[in-house]
């Protein structure tokens, strides 16, 4: 199947272990040798009122990905993994 970043944008990232939504996708990591996507990025909350960007942002690997749906992805984000500063 064939998916275009654009249409990624718009679905819910929802972390399966523990029912957390973890937000929209920002951004994509690729191979650059191979084009193939390695990992989804999804940014964390917003500092203040929105002002000063992210504190963090989730790098998902791809093969952390369960699923994707028309309106999510389900991912598997373990509880001890740590987002990326």
């Amino acid at each position: 199947m064939i998916m275009r970043m654009g249409s990624m944008h718009r679905k819910e990232v929802i972390n399966i272990l523990n029912g957390v939504k973890l937000g929209y996708i920002c951004d994509a990591e690729v191979e650059s040798s191979t084009g193939h996507v390695t990992a989804l990025v999804v940014p964390g909350p917003a500092k203040v009122m929105g002002i000063f960007g992210r504190e963090y942002e989730w790098v998902i690997p791809w093969e952390n990905i369960r699923q994707i749906g028309k309106d999510t992805i389900l991912v598997e984000v373990p509880d001890n993994e740590q987002p990326r500063r």
